[in-house]
């Protein structure tokens, strides 16, 4: 299976019902060390996005997956407050840009992974986070490692992007014990420790959709006769 526009789509409708779903623990983990608005922004965020995509300005199904991320980027840094908004619509513009360009409608496992790596390194680019420092770099960067590893293993896309998730939620549960270096949460100094980085776990679910909408995608492919 490739990422075709279809894909991109369903990733981000699965983020967006991630988001709603888990809004409240979002909250409760940002109003530990940080703001306390990160589930209120980015469910706002993606159902802008929605709207977007339910509405006359989607993007053109012939516009390719790169499409459907680049405008979900635009509209996550025009709608979301905080770091969060910059952040995530930089890192998902940075991933569409990364993805195949329309006529090219679709993108292999290893095309996925090197739009999943300009998506970390504009993050990096933007917020100076390194491992260690309690961000979101904290999830998606061990993601981002066990998507390739499981690529170059000869996984396919259902298996590598399960691994991912893997990975990131390996990662946000490994900020628990950091402290912070970066971000509001780089005020408490040592009180931030003991507490998971809630731009981690908000990684966590981002890389918890791809898997279920790759996998989910890969049932119906099934049933209707499209892959084994």
């Amino acid at each position: 299976m490739d990422v075709d526009t279809r894909l991109a789509e369903d990733w981000v409708r699965a983020i967006a019902a991630a988001v709603e779903r888990e809004e409240e623990r979002l909250t409760e983990l940002d109003s530990a060390i940080g703001d306390g608005d990160h589930g209120s922004n980015l469910r706002r965020g993606f159902a802008a996005v929605l709207a977007v995509l339910d509405g006359p300005d989607a993007p053109a199904p012939d516009g390719g997956p790169g499409a459907v991320l680049t405008r979900t980027g635009t509209i996550l840094i025009s709608k979301v407050g905080g770091a969060s908004g910059p952040l995530y619509g930089k890192a998902f513009r940075a991933m569409g840009a990364a993805l195949p360009p329309p006529g090219q409608p679709s993108a292999d496992p290893g095309g996925l992974g090197e739009a999943l790596a300009a998506g970390l390194r504009a993050v990096r680019d933007l917020g100076r986070a390194a491992p260690g420092d309690k961000t979101l770099v904290d999830a998606w960067t061990p993601a981002l490692d066990a998507y390739r590893e499981a690529v170059t293993a000869g996984a396919g896309l259902r298996e590598a992007t399960e691994a991912a998730a893997g990975g990131a939620e390996r990662g946000a549960l490994d900020t628990v014990p950091l402290e912070a270096r970066k971000g509001r949460a780089s005020y408490l100094g040592p009180r931030s420790v003991g507490h998971e980085d809630p731009g981690a776990r908000s990684t966590a679910l981002l890389f918890r959709a791809l898997a279920e909408a790759t996998a989910a995608r890969t049932a119906d492919d099934r049933a209707e006769g499209r892959a084994p």
